[in-house]
C-alpha cells in the first residue's frame, strides 16, 4: 500500500511545507481521497509531527525525515 500511496504522500508533505495549523490540514484533506491513509501513512513513518504553538493551535511540520523523503522524491524525479 506504501507505494500506491506515496505520491499522495508527497504531495501532503509538499503541501505542508514549512507548517500549517492540524484543522487546516485535516480540513482541506478532507475531500481528498484517500486522506486518512495518507496522513496515518505519514504520521507512522514519522514525517510529520503534530505540536502546540505559543497561542496553544495545534501545528503540523514536516520532520527531518519527512524533509529527506522529499529530498529523495525529487531528486529521483531529476534522474528519470
Amino acid at each position: 500500500m506504501a507505494s500506491t500511496l506515496e505520491p499522495l504522500v508527497v504531495d501532503l508533505l509538499e503541501w505542508i511545507g514549512h507548517g500549517r495549523p492540524y484543522l487546516e490540514v485535516m480540513d482541506a484533506w478532507r475531500t481528498s481521497c484517500p486522506r486518512l491513509p495518507v496522513w496515518e501513512e505519514a504520521n507512522s513513518r514519522g514525517l510529520v509531527a503534530c505540536a502546540r504553538d505559543e497561542a496553544g493551535i495545534e501545528q503540523v511540520t514536516v520532520t527531518a525525515r519527512g524533509d529527506a523523503c522529499l529530498r529523495s522524491h525529487h531528486a529521483a524525479e531529476a534522474a528519470s
